[in-house]
């Protein structure tokens, strides 16, 4: 059982870092909110009303891709909890999931991952109380990141979308974006029933790097540790495509790229904010817990 958890757990945990911590909270109290489309072509979702204009999903005729992207920044700010469902490829490999997320009054999260190809299964991560659980088929491993050596800590917070860590926060992502020479409004896209402004662009990671002179210090510690992950990935490039509804949520949110070990296109569409999530840790008969395991043996980590 560990090895099969072991083993679904690497794709689950690409999906996290790639599109799970796009929903968490940052140290100052700022929220994320990421929208990210189903994956495949965006009008297999939505009703598209092109309109290079830029008119708004509230009608502003002479707003600017900036001006929807600023808006989208600020609504980040003031989530409390939210749910979103996820799917694309990460690695080449196809992956799909649902999270709950609280912000407030302490952060905590659950998600259910699941994935297809050699690392085939369904994972769930849960983040409550500093300890990050993992489980498979009824079964949990534990992780207490205070208890963990830093370097398997470090991993774990930023794999588990840690609050304080995430660097898939969508206000850091409407900072990168802005820095698109070639960003635009595709036009009015109805997803869901909700009226929505599509914009998109294309940004290199010299621009994604470049938008850090005016991030805010919190943000440069997140949008920096994306920018590693993803140049250690072989990135060099990144499609990002945000449909911001009337109120300036971000409805969902696209990331596409190739990748040293596969092409990404992953989305997020959320689904809904700021309404009651209860999370809790599961049955204590069912957890097993990795720093129990790990007395004696010397290692800070799970081993092979």
């Amino acid at each position: 059982m560990l090895a099969y958890r072991k083993k679904t757990a690497g794709a689950a945990l690409a999906a996290v870092l790639l599109v799970g911590g796009a929903t968490t909270a940052c140290e100052d109290g700022k929220k994320a909110d990421g929208g990210k489309a189903a994956a495949g072509a965006p009008s297999a979702q939505a009703s598209a009303s092109p309109s290079a204009s830029g008119k708004a999903a509230g009608g502003a005729a002479d707003a600017t891709p900036a001006a929807y992207l600023q808006k989208a920044k600020k609504q980040s700010e003031e989530i409390t909890s939210l749910r979103y469902t996820m799917s694309g490829t990460s690695a080449g490999q196809p992956v799909s999931g649902e999270a709950s997320m609280r912000l407030k009054p302490s952060v905590a999260m659950a998600m259910k991952i699941s994935s297809q190809g050699a690392d085939a299964g369904t994972v769930e991560i849960r983040l409550i109380d500093g300890a990050m659980f993992m489980g498979a088929e009824g079964k949990w491993l534990k992780y207490d990141i205070k208890s963990l050596d830093p370097q398997s800590a470090k991993k774990l917070e930023g794999a588990g979308g840690g609050a304080n860590n995430s660097g898939e926060n969508p206000g850091d992502r409407a900072d990168q974006l802005m820095g698109a020479k070639d960003l635009k409004t595709v036009g009015d896209e109805t997803i869901d029933g909700v009226k929505t402004t599509h914009v998109t662009g294309t940004v290199t990671m010299e621009q994604m790097r470049a938008s850090l002179a005016t991030a805010t210090p919190e943000a440069k510690v997140r949008q920096e540790k994306s920018l590693q992950k993803m140049e250690g990935e072989g990135i060099k490039s990144m499609n990002m495509d945000m449909w911001i509804d009337e109120s300036g949520h971000t409805k969902q949110f696209r990331t596409r790229a190739e990748a040293t070990k596969g092409p990404l296109d992953m989305t997020v569409k959320f689904l809904d904010y700021n309404k009651p999530v209860d999370i809790a840790a599961p049955p204590a008969d069912q957890v097993m817990d990795l720093a129990e395991m790990m007395k004696g043996s010397g290692s800070g980590s799970a081993q092979g």
